[in-house]
């Protein structure tokens, strides 16, 4: 995959990814690009700074900088204000968890535990949360068991002031 900065004639700039050069070329002689933003049909490969890696045997000095490529590259950080739509939204979210957290019980550690015991009538169902790794979390998933991500971080009942 390849990954090309694009901008519209409205100047919006995004990202697009395609097989090749060619299927990028193929896909915009068709007609299938649009801007996300404005919808726009005129689309082309922005400027784009090269990607030249460091040698294997240097360092930059003080730095911690993790230095992603790709889809799991960071994003750069802005401290523009956020729109108050996303503002708003976030804080129903963020409601709207807790909520469901005050009826729910932390077990901790023992969420996979608990969940497995519920969904195999070891134990009464109840609402649960807990901690789990990814890793627990598929496998939970691959037994038919419901479990979903919180959309904020919670801390453990004990560790809250």
């Amino acid at each position: 995959m390849i990954v090309f900065d694009l901008s519209c004639s409205e100047g919006h700039r995004f990202e697009g990814w395609f097989a090749s050069s060619q299927d990028f070329a193929s896909q915009k002689e068709r007609g299938l690009l649009c801007c996300p933003q404005c919808g726009s049909p005129d689309v082309a490969k922005a400027p784009m700074a090269p990607s030249v890696p460091r040698k294997g045997n240097q360092q930059q000095a003080g730095s911690n900088v993790s230095h992603q490529h790709g889809p799991q590259a960071a994003r750069a950080v802005t401290n523009a204000p956020m729109p108050a739509e996303v503002q708003e939204a976030l804080a129903k979210l963020a409601e709207a968890q807790s909520k469901a957290l005050a009826k729910s019980k932390w077990v901790g550690q023992d969420f996979a535990e608990n969940a497995r015991a519920m969904h195999y009538g070891e134990r009464d169902a109840e609402a649960i949360h807990g901690e789990t790794s990814l890793e627990e979390a598929e496998r939970l998933i691959d037994e038919g068991i419901s479990v979903a991500p919180l959309p904020f971080p919670v801390a453990p009942p004990d560790e809250l002031n």
